[in-house]
């Protein structure tokens, strides 16, 4: 398994479990919300806040993983190797630049009529 593998497997490794742990989160909290209105306890508030406040930084934490794995990406792209001159306008006959695209001789399209 090469290194580009491994760390892709890594990453979708580590995604699945933010993922997981943030879906446990939502369950917590509806639980927390659930017995919290029911007891009316000022601890069971603070509990949920801090469970809604956990979640949230694990949905930080699976943005930053994409951000990561995408720089990783860019990273291990090959670099392009010409950076030249994208759009480029060329004035002149067709004629004209057949004659530059081949190196040949301009090639005369111009009809000319016989006397009458």
């Amino acid at each position: 398994m090469s290194t580009l593998q491994k760390t892709d497997a890594d990453y979708e490794n580590v995604r699945k479990q933010f993922f997981d742990l943030a879906s446990q989160g939502d369950e917590a909290i509806s639980l927390m919300l659930e017995l919290a209105r029911e007891s009316e306890h000022p601890r069971a508030f603070e509990v949920l806040g801090m469970l809604i406040k956990q979640n949230a930084e694990i949905c930080e934490k699976i943005l930053k993983l994409h951000k990561r794995k995408k720089d990783q990406d860019k990273e291990d792209r090959p670099a392009l190797t010409h950076k030249g001159d994208t759009n480029n306008v060329f004035i002149g006959s067709t004629a004209e630049l057949q004659k530059m695209l081949r190196q040949e001789n301009v090639i005369d399209a111009t009809v000319e009529l016989p006397d009458e």
